[in-house]
């Protein structure tokens, strides 16, 4: 039987990516979190970095909390989305770097709760064997 061989992504050529298969993730190595991470406000609530009495507050004040506190890299004010910050080796802050697991998968954002549905390359993934 013919074992069907998906080739490694390149995160930064989309036309490199290989179409999303169930199961996909479990040898990966987590390619997609290395990619910004797009969140609103709802996101970092649920993520237990900005509390729900803060909902009232301006975007740009909590931005800057977040920015001195290296949970967040960017925030566009006009699209109100924070992007989450990356380590140095280009991984999301909340990858562990040992297991390539997330650390908050129960409270993750919606971006990465829709991926590979949404994104750069809807239905593709940047998949990268472990």
């Amino acid at each position: 039987m013919k074992q069907n061989v998906i080739p490694s992504s390149d995160p930064d050529r989309l036309e490199t990516w290989a179409r999303y298969a169930k199961g996909l993730c479990r040898d990966c190595r987590a390619t997609c979190c290395t990619l910004p991470a797009e969140v609103g406000l709802n996101d970092l609530i649920r993520l237990g970095v900005v509390d729900e009495f803060e909902r009232g507050e301006p975007l740009r004040q909590i931005a800057r909390r977040l920015e001195k506190a290296g949970v967040i890299e960017h925030f566009n004010q006009k699209r109100e989305r924070f992007t989450l910050t990356r380590l140095s080796n280009g991984d999301c802050l909340y990858l562990d770097t040992g297991t390539r697991l997330c650390t908050v998968y129960d409270r993750r954002p919606d971006t990465c709760r829709n991926h590979p549905q949404i994104g750069p390359r809807p239905g593709y993934c940047a998949y990268q064997r472990k």
